[in-house]
């Protein structure tokens, strides 16, 4: 499993309801196999947030993160599930968010229950597909690390 090390948003930037995270060298790093990883921007930099759903909006972002002459990409899907990028992120948007006056909630709770059924019906499905993935790749840690999260996920039963 990859474990954030150190997230600091070099720059961040409101608009609307939307949060801006820019990231540069060394503010980023990830531990992968007992190893670090600093994050540098040759391909994605940055999130984006919507703080009304506190969904990250870009998600096909890909951050790339090096150690000597070995990168390792991830796109922003991909980290937010199998990483514990969340434990970061939330104390920085709740920093940003209570600094701005909430706005009112216009969605029906009937219309939330649907959309959290599609994401996480989203979630199991991309899960599955890693599963395949690290299988193919004959990686037995991603395999485990990926059936623990989805085993989360469901609430003990990965299918």
């Amino acid at each position: 499993m990859i474990q954030v090390q150190f997230m600091k948003p070099f720059y961040t930037k409101m608009t609307g309801t939307k949060l801006r995270l820019v990231f540069a060298y060394q503010y980023f790093s990830i531990t992968k196999d007992e190893e670090v990883f600093h994050f540098i921007p040759i391909e994605g930099k940055e999130m984006i947030i919507d703080l009304n759903s506190l969904q990250v909006e870009n998600l096909s972002e890909v951050f790339v993160f090096q150690r000597g002459n070995r990168f390792v990409r991830l796109p922003l899907y991909q980290l937010l599930l199998v990483s514990n990028v969340h434990e970061y992120l939330m104390p920085i948007i709740d920093n940003v968010s209570s600094n701005v006056t909430p706005l009112k909630n216009e969605t029906s709770p009937v219309f939330d229950e649907e959309v959290e059924g599609i994401v996480r019906a989203l979630e199991e499905n991309n899960l599955s597909r890693l599963i395949d993935e690290a299988l193919e790749s004959r990686d037995e840690a991603l395999f485990h690390n990926l059936i623990a999260e989805k085993e989360r996920l469901t609430g003990g039963y990965a299918s």
